[in-house]
C-alpha cells in the first residue's frame, strides 16, 4: 500500500527520508530487523505536507519572512512561527488526501487507537536527533481526530523550539519537510528509553535501561524518575529502582491521563533482570543495523517488546580508529595545545604529518594513544608525572583507569641484549648564546623554505612539502633545542620546590620569571602596545578604525592624515606576527595577515587605555620586580643554616630560568611561520584548481585531507561535490561536542578531577600557574574579536593559545577551562605577572560575563563574589 500520500509503514527504510521522515524512515528499516517487532502503521508522506504548504500561500511568504530573521531576535521567532502553526492548522486538509488516509486506517481498523507521530526530514539524524523538537500524539481514537492531529503535527515543524534548534545546526527552515507517522497503540505494562552506548559516560559497552511503569510518556516528561539497569556482557552490572508513585496510561476513549501507582508496586521494578538484559541485546542488534550507537523508545506488552522509535545518540564523542580490537587510552592533543575546537581535514591531516609522534583523529580533534606507555612499569611513572605537571586533571583521569586493574595488562619491560641505553646528555651551560644560536637556526631554515618554495606547484610542491615536514619535525627534535627547554623549565621547578621548603615561598618562580628575555609571545603583546602609540595621536585613523567592517581597511589609511604612519605601524607587526591567529595550529584558520581586521578592537582598546611608552614602562616594571625578589629571595636565604650555600645554588637557577624559559614559547612561534608558507602555497595552488574547474571555491581544499589534495592536484580530477557537503556537515555537527581530555576505545570520556579540600566552599578549582590574588570584573570572552576589555577587567575563556597575547596587557587575572603550568597561557600570564588559573572546568559557564570574581592565582581556585 503505496500511494503519493500514503505509504506502509513497512515499506519504508532509512533511503527514504526524504518521503517518509527520519522517524518513519527508522521505523520501516526497523521492521525488517529480525526479532525486532514494531507496531504496524502508515506514514502520511511529505507530498501531503508540500501539498498543504502550497495551499496556504501566506506560509510561503512566512517561511521566507522566518529563514531571513536574526534567530538572537527571539520576539520574532516566537511572532513567526506561531502564525505558521496557525496557518498550517487552520489549512483544510484536501479530500483525495483525507480519503487516502480513511483507506489507509479502514485497512487496520477505523476505531482502534492510534500514536499520531511527527517525522520531519531532519530528524532522527546521526548528527542532529531533534528528539522532542516536534509534536506527537497518543491513542488518538476515530478518523476526525487523526486527521485533525495529523494537521498538527505539519504545525509543529514551526514550534519555537524546533526553528531554534534549526537555526543552531544550520539548517535552513525552507528544506525541511514533515511526514507525520500513524501506528497502531501500543498498552504497555513498562516502557522507556535503551541507551545502547552509556549516555553520561560515552562506554560503548555498557547499555543503559530507563523504565517506568504504563507509557513512556511519565518519563520523558519528568513525572518519574525511572528504574536504571546498566547492563554489560549479557549481565545487569548495576541498578537503581525508583519509586514511582505516578504513571501515564491511556484513556477508553482516548487521550492519556495520570495516575496512581498502587503503593504496593511503587518499589517494584518495571522490568526483571533477564527483561533488561533481553532488551538490551535488542539494541545491540538494532545498533548493530545502523552502525552507531542508539537512544530506542521501547514498550513491554504481554512480555514481549516492542520498539517505537530508534535515533543514533548525538553527543556521544567519537572513538578513535585502532585498526584492533585491543582496549586503547587516548590523550587530548588540544588541551595540551590550548585549542579544543574541532580542526578541518587539511589541518588535523597537516598536524599529523609534521608530529613527531603518531596522532588519531576523531571528532575534528586529535589524539596520541598512550596504551603502550602506561603499560610499562618503566615508562608509566615518568608519564603521569609528565601529565601531573601539565594538566593534572589528565593524570587523575588515567590513574583512574589505571586503578581499575583490568582496562590496561601491565607489560613487563623488554629485557635488553645490548648495550646499555646512553645516559642523559651533559647538562648545557647558562650561556645566552645558545639561545641566540638557535633562534638564528630557525630564521635561517624558515628563508630556505620561503625561498625553495616560490618556484614548486602541482604535483611538484607536495614532493616539496613532504619533504619541508621532515624538516619541519627534525627542528622540532633538536636535541639542543629541547635541552634548552628542559632547562627552563627544570629551573622553574627547583626554585618552586626550594623557595618553598626553605622559605615557604609559593610559585616564586611566577615573580623571578617577570621579563625574562627572548619571549617572542610576550614580546608579541607589548608589540602592539606600540602599534597604539602610533595611531593615538591621530584622531582621523582613530575614527576610522572605529568604523572598520572588512579587511581591506589598511589600504583606505592612506589617505588620512597620518594613515601611512599607522598603516606603516599596522604592516610591520603584522610581517613579524601576521601568521599568528586564534587556534593557529589549524592551518586553515585565517591568520592576521589575512584578516587583518581581527586585531583593530585590541588596538583600539590599547589607545583608549594606555598612555603612551606603556610596553617599555611595562617591561622595565616587570624586570624590576624580578631583580627585587632575586634581592629578597637571596638575602633571606643566607640568614638560614648553610644560607651561603643555598643562595649560591639558587642565585645559578635564576640566571638559569632567565636565561632559558623565554625560549620555550619560540618553536611553536617557528612552526606556526612555517606553516604560514606552508598555506601560502596550498592556497595558489588551491587558486589554480578553481580555475581549471576541478574545486568550485578556493576554500574547499580545507576539507579534504592533505592527502586528498595531492591525490587532487596529481589526477585534476574534479572534487566529488557530496564528499565535500559530508565534510562541512561533520565539521559543524563537531562543534557541538567536547572532546574529553581522556578517552577509552570503549568510548568512555574520562575528565578527571582535582580531589582537593582545602578550597572555600562553592569555589571553582583550577590549577594555579601565576601566583597573586585579584578581585575584579570577569569578562567572559568567547572570541578575541568580539573582546570588549577595560582595565582591571580579568578574562574568562575557554582556552588562550599565543594570539590572546595582545590582551593580557590590559587584563587584571585570567581563568581558561583548558591549561597547565607550562601551557601558553600559563607562560605569559607569569612574564606579565597576572594572576591566573587554568583548567577550570566549565568556567565560562559558571562564570556570568559581569560578576565580580577573585582569582587566587597561588592557591589556585575562584571565589565568585555577591
Amino acid at each position: 500500500m503505496n500511494e503519493p500520500y500514503v505509504w506502509d509503514l513497512h515499506h519504508a527504510d532509512e533511503t527514504q527520508v526524504a518521503v517518509v521522515g527520519g522517524k518513519g524512515a527508522h521505523l520501516g528499516a526497523l521492521s525488517r530487523i529480525e526479532g525486532v517487532r514494531v507496531p504496524g502503521g502508515f506514514c502520511v508522506t511529505t507530498e501531503a505536507f508540500r501539498r498543504i504548504i502550497k495551499q496556504a500561500p501566506s506560509a510561503c511568504d512566512l517561511l521566507d519572512r522566518l529563514s531571513r530573521v536574526n534567530p538572537d531576535d527571539r520576539e520574532a521567532v516566537r511572532t513567526l512561527s506561531a502564525r505558521i502553526r496557525r496557518t498550517i492548522e487552520g489549512t483544510a486538509i484536501p479530500d483525495d488526501l483525507a480519503a487516502a488516509i480513511i483507506r489507509a486506517l479502514a485497512r487496520s481498523g477505523e476505531r482502534a487507537a492510534y500514536a499520531v507521530r511527527s517525522s520531519a526530514t531532519a530528524e532522527d539524524l546521526p548528527t542532529a536527533s531533534f528528539a522532542g523538537q516536534q509534536d506527537s500524539y497518543l491513542n488518538v481514537v476515530g478518523p476526525r481526530a487523526i486527521l485533525q492531529h495529523i494537521s498538527r503535527c505539519w504545525a509543529s515543524l514551526f514550534t519555537e523550539r524546533a526553528v531554534t534548534y534549526r537555526h543552531r545546526n544550520g539548517i535552513d527552515h525552507r528544506t525541511v519537510h514533515m511526514a507525520v507517522v500513524v501506528q497502531q497503540m501500543a498498552f504497555p505494562h513498562a516502557s522507556g528509553v535503551l541507551f545502547t552506548a552509556d549516555p553520561v559516560t560515552g562506554n560503548r559497552k555498557v547499555a543503559t535501561v530507563d523504565a517506568g511503569f504504563g507509557l513512556g510518556e511519565a518519563l520523558v516528561s519528568g513525572l518519574v524518575n525511572p528504574d536504571v539497569f546498566m547492563v554489560r556482557d549479557g549481565e545487569v552490572v548495576a541498578r537503581t529502582i525508583a519509586s514511582k508513585k505516578r504513571a501515564v496510561t491511556a484513556l477508553p476513549a482516548g487521550g492519556t491521563h495520570e495516575v496512581a501507582v498502587d503503593a504496593r508496586r511503587q518499589e517494584q521494578p518495571a522490568l526483571t533482570d533477564a527483561q533488561a538484559v533481553r532488551l538490551a541485546g535488542l539494541g545491540r542488534r538494532i545498533e548493530a543495523h545502523f552502525g552507531r550507537p542508539q537512544d530506542i523508545e521501547w514498550c513491554l506488552v504481554d512480555d514481549g517488546f516492542r520498539i517505537v522509535q530508534s535515533r543514533p545518540i548525538t553527543t556521544l564523542f567519537p572513538v578513535p580508529e585502532s585498526g584492533d580490537r585491543h582496549n586503547h587510552v587516548y590523550v587530548s592533543v588540544g588541551h595540551g595545545q590550548m585549542m579544543t575546537d574541532p580542526m578541518k581535514p587539511l589541518g588535523f591531516s597537516m598536524w599529523q604529518l609534521t608530529a613527531m609522534v603518531p596522532m588519531h583523529e576523531a571528532g575534528g580533534r586529535l589524539f596520541v594513544d598512550v596504551t603502550a606507555r602506561l603499560a610499562s612499569p618503566a615508562s608509566r611513572a615518568a608519564l603521569l608525572d609528565a601529565f601531573g605537571k601539565g594538566d593534572p586533571l589528565v593524570r587523575d583521569a588515567l590513574e583512574t583507569i589505571l586503578d581499575r586493574g583490568d582496562f590496561i595488562p601491565p607489560h613487563p619491560d623488554p629485557v635488553s641484549g645490548g648495550p646499555p641505553p646512553a645516559g642523559a646528555p651533559d647538562p648545557i651551560a647558562t650561556d645566552p648564546a645558545i639561545v641566540t644560536d638557535l633562534i638564528e637556526r630557525s630564521r635561517v631554515s624558515l628563508a630556505a623554505l620561503e625561498r625553495d618554495i616560490r618556484t614548486k606547484s602541482g604535483p611538484a610542491l607536495f614532493d616539496f612539502l613532504l619533504e619541508a615536514f621532515e624538516e619541519h619535525k627534525r627542528i622540532l627534535s633538536d636535541p639542543l633545542s629541547i635541552q634548552v627547554i628542559m632547562a627552563g623549565m627544570e629551573a622553574t621547578w627547583w626554585l618552586n620546590d626550594k623557595l618553598a621548603q626553605w622559605l615557604g615561598e609559593k610559585n616564586a618562580a611566577d615573580t623571578l620569571t617577570l621579563s625574562a628575555p627572548d619571549n617572542v609571545t610576550s614580546e608579541m603583546g607589548l608589540a602592539l602596545l606600540d602599534v597604539a602609540d602610533v595611531i593615538r595621536p591621530l584622531p582621523e585613523v582613530v575614527a576610522f578604525l572605529r568604523g572598520v567592517q572588512d579587511d581591506d581597511f589598511l589600504d583606505g589609511l592612506a589617505k588620512l592624515e597620518g594613515g601611512p604612519e599607522a598603516r606603516d605601524a599596522i604592516e610591520a607587526y603584522l610581517d613579524r606576527y601576521g601568521m599568528r591567529c586564534v587556534g593557529e595550529i589549524d592551518i586553515t584558520r585565517p591568520r592576521w595577515r589575512e584578516h587583518p581586521s581581527t586585531l583593530v578592537p585590541v588596538i583600539l582598546d590599547h589607545v583608549r587605555n594606555f598612555e603612551p611608552g606603556a610596553a617599555g614602562r611595562r617591561f622595565e616594571l616587570g624586570r624590576q620586580k624580578a631583580h627585587k625578589k632575586e634581592q629578597d629571595v637571596l638575602s633571606r636565604l643566607r640568614a638560614l643554616p648553610d644560607g651561603d650555600g643555598k643562595a649560591d645554588e639558587t642565585k645559578r637557577m635564576i640566571d638559569r630560568v632567565r636565561t632559558f624559559i623565554g625560549y620555550r614559547e619560540y618553536p611553536k612561534y617557528g612552526i606556526i611561520s612555517r606553516y604560514f608558507v606552508y598555506k601560502q602555497a596550498l592556497m595558489k595552488e588551491a587558486a589554480r584548481l578553481v580555475r581549471a574547474g576541478v574545486l568550485a571555491e578556493r576554500d574547499d581544499v580545507f576539507h579534504l585531507t592533505f592527502q586528498e589534495l595531492h591525490e587532487v592536484v596529481r589526477s585534476s580530477r574534479p572534487v566529488d561535490p557530496q564528499l565535500l557537503q559530508q565534510r562541512k556537515e561533520a565539521f559543524r555537527a563537531h562543534h557541538a561536542l567536547t572532546p574529553p581530555r581522556v578517552l577509552t576505545s570503549d568510548g568512555e570520556a574520562l575528565t578527571g578531577a582535582y580531589r582537593r579540600d582545602d578550597v572555600p566552599a562553592g569555589a571553582l578549582v583550577g590549577v594555579p600557574v601565576s601566583a597573586g590574588t585579584v578581585e575584579g570584573r570577569a569578562r567572559v570572552v568567547l572570541d578575541m574579536a568580539q573582546a570588549d576589555l577595560e582595565a582591571g577587567d580579568i578574562l574568562v575563556t575557554a582556552f588562550t593559545d599565543p594570539s590572546w597575547s595582545p590582551l593580557f596587557v590590559g587584563i587584571a587575572g585570567l581563568v581558561t577551562e583548558v591549561g597547565g603550568l607550562m601551557t601558553h597561557g600559563a607562560v605569559i600570564a607569569r612574564e606579565y605577572g597576572l594572576p591566573a588559573v587554568v583548567g577550570v572546568e566549565r568556567a565560562t559557564r559558571l562564570i556570568r560575563d559581569g560578576q565580580r570574581i577573585r582569582v587566587h592565582g597561588t592557591d589556585g581556585y575562584i571565589e565568585i563574589l555577591p
